[in-house]
């Protein structure tokens, strides 16, 4: 499937961790996966869940204000537990917190994410084979797998059935743009029947997006935390907390600045990608000061530099610009991000296009350029003149280059 365009002009999501882990501030499913928290009180924090504060149109206003485009919220994570009243299985939070949410969305114009983690830890039927080749000297997890010889494939084909019957609910309930599965290194692509679920999803949304994890079938990649030093080719997103916590954590006050954030967001759109900035809501459904302070300081900046980030594609590879670049559409504006004040030249090596202007976005001050040396196929280096300090964003400062034609680069060694 072509990949849809919405999605790669969008350049900023939101992730939305919220579930019944954030009641007591433990780390979503792992936290008893891991044997950190035994299983039962885990569990007991769904009867103390109360989504009390939940406004849905807050959030959407929100990341409506920081930029975004799109949204992804955690449906069901790999504890089981559904934030919808679903008739498949036994562990949801007893009523609809999924449809606000993507109505609310839509009333904002963003489109509509639902992260939906393959493995649910909880289900009885889980458990019940392994992945194939798996060495069996490695240690099972009670929760994930069982040994070779316990095998239960009709407890398998209970639990598919189940997993379908919730896919199904997701997508002909919400009609959902974006599918973000999860969950996926537990079994192989064959065992969770890829092609059968992607045939699912699209009978009932056909231009549904899918991540990567949806292996065969995935359009983009998803790196996670650890941002990309060689960005991927084609479609990518880059999946980030705001502290070091997918969902609230009550001890997590490790925030990122707004400062960070940006470097973050200009170089992963500079690289081709979008963020997915995750954020997570206490469990009465209220997202903290913190974590509202830096989605808008993100959203103030991108609101000052918007000509830099919508309509852009991936700019400069490394080497011709110290910093992330963007580059319009039709090729014809080179857009710089600056993370520092300029103490003299700014220079862009490589550029065999010429250079009619450029200028500083937000405030449209003209600034003098030249360009210097070259020899034969060689181009020289386009010098600018640094913006004043009345023309200096606080955070990053982006410049305009309008090329007489499209961007062409000189990729070679110079002469020998």
């Amino acid at each position: 499937m072509a990949m849809q365009p919405w999605f790669t002009d969008a350049k900023l999501g939101i992730f939305v961790h919220w579930g019944i882990y954030a009641v007591d501030g433990v780390q979503e499913s792992w936290s008893f996966y891991d044997d950190i928290v035994p299983y039962d009180r885990y569990m007991s924090q769904l009867d103390r869940f109360t989504a009390a504060r939940y406004d849905p149109r807050d959030w959407a206003e929100l990341f409506a204000r920081a930029g975004a485009k799109y949204a992804v919220l955690t449906s069901r994570h790999h504890d089981g537990v559904a934030l919808w009243d679903t008739a498949h299985g036994d562990l949801n939070v007893g009523r609809d917190l999924i449809g606000g949410y993507a109505e609310a969305l839509r009333e904002q114009g963003l489109k509509v994410g639902l992260y939906y983690s393959h493995s649910d830890w909880s289900h009885p039927d889980y458990a019940s084979t392994r992945k194939p080749g798996r060495p069996p000297e490695l240690e099972d997890n009670r929760y994930s797998e069982v040994a070779a010889e316990d095998e239960d494939l009709a407890a398998w084909e209970r639990y598919l059935a189940y997993r379908d019957g919730q896919i199904r609910e997701l997508t002909s309930r919400y009609k959902p743009d974006l599918m973000w599965f999860d969950g996926e290194w537990d079994r192989s692509e064959e065992q969770w029947r890829i092609r059968e679920l992607a045939a699912l999803v699209r009978s009932e949304v056909p231009d549904v997006v899918f991540n990567a994890r949806m292996l065969g079938e995935g359009d983009y990649a998803t790196p996670e935390q650890g941002a990309p030093v060689v960005p991927p080719d084609g479609p990518w997103e880059l999946c980030l907390t705001i502290n070091d916590s997918w969902g609230h954590q009550h001890h997590d006050h490790h925030h990122k600045s707004v400062d960070q954030l940006i470097r973050y967001f200009t170089e992963t759109i500079g690289g081709g990608g979008n963020l997915l900035l995750s954020v997570g809501p206490r469990e009465d459904g209220t997202i903290t000061p913190e974590q509202r302070q830096r989605l808008e300081g993100l959203g103030d900046w991108i609101a000052r530099h918007a000509e830099a980030v919508y309509g852009t594609e991936r700019g400069l590879p490394p080497g011709h610009h110290h910093g992330p670049s963007t580059l319009s559409k039709d090729r014809r504006t080179l857009y710089l991000t600056l993370f520092d004040a300029p103490r003299a030249a700014l220079g862009v090596r490589g550029l065999l296009s010429g250079v009619r202007r450029v200028s500083v976005v937000g405030s449209g001050t003209e600034l003098a350029h030249e360009v210097t040396g070259g020899l034969h196929e060689t181009p020289g280096v386009l010098w600018i003149q640094p913006p004043g300090a009345a023309d200096l964003d606080p955070h990053a400062t982006v410049l305009a280059v309008e090329l007489d034609g499209e961007l062409e680069l000189y990729r070679g060694a110079g002469r020998f």
